[in-house]
């Protein structure tokens, strides 16, 4: 009998994320994108994609189950989460246009890159990648929720010091491509 293989832990919570994001979009984008309640719902379920994305990393590498399927897949969860959350807040016009298109062309040209490079070896997230990660995040997370207009200053200063990694990261994985 042929023994049936099942993703591990950390892989099966990256496919999560993946299944997850669109219900996430469907609360971003419920009654309208205007219903606080529905708004929160949105902003606790992109809350939960990006805690799994960070807990199936350590969970990889403390178990030693880092996987090259993760390693490429981690990342393209964590572009459709925050893709799909900036284009919804984009089309209900509570975050820019050109932020939504900058951050998004990095991210499509960085996959590209890792699908043209594959051959050489997965290039891992760098420290500045998951930063940047981190700052999108918290940056669209603020943008999702319901906020008073004076915490708008602080939220737009989270998306600047976003956009300003995801430029600098990019660059950076073009190099070290480009090196090699």
């Amino acid at each position: 009998m042929k023994r049936l293989n099942l993703p591990n832990l950390p892989n099966s919570l990256t496919i999560l994320r993946v299944l997850a994001t669109p219900l996430a979009a469907y609360a971003l984008f419920k009654n309208g994108g205007e219903d606080n309640t529905w708004r929160i719902i949105a902003w606790v379920g992109f809350f939960l994609i990006g805690l799994t994305d960070f807990a199936d990393g350590k969970i990889a590498r403390a178990r030693k189950q880092v996987t090259s399927f993760g390693t490429f897949l981690d990342p393209v969860a964590d572009k459709l989460a925050i893709g799909t959350a900036m284009v919804g807040l984009s089309i209900q016009g509570k975050l820019w246009w050109w932020v939504t298109l900058l951050i998004l062309a990095r991210e499509i040209a960085v996959t590209l890159l890792r699908i043209l490079v594959i051959r050489g070896g997965v290039i891992p997230a760098s420290k500045g990648g998951k930063l940047k990660a981190m700052f999108q995040g918290f940056g669209v997370g603020f943008y999702i929720l319901p906020l008073p207009s004076w915490l708008h200053i602080p939220r737009d200063g989270f998306m600047a010091v976003a956009i300003l990694l995801t430029v600098v990261t990019g660059f950076d994985y073009f190099y070290k491509a480009l090196k090699k």
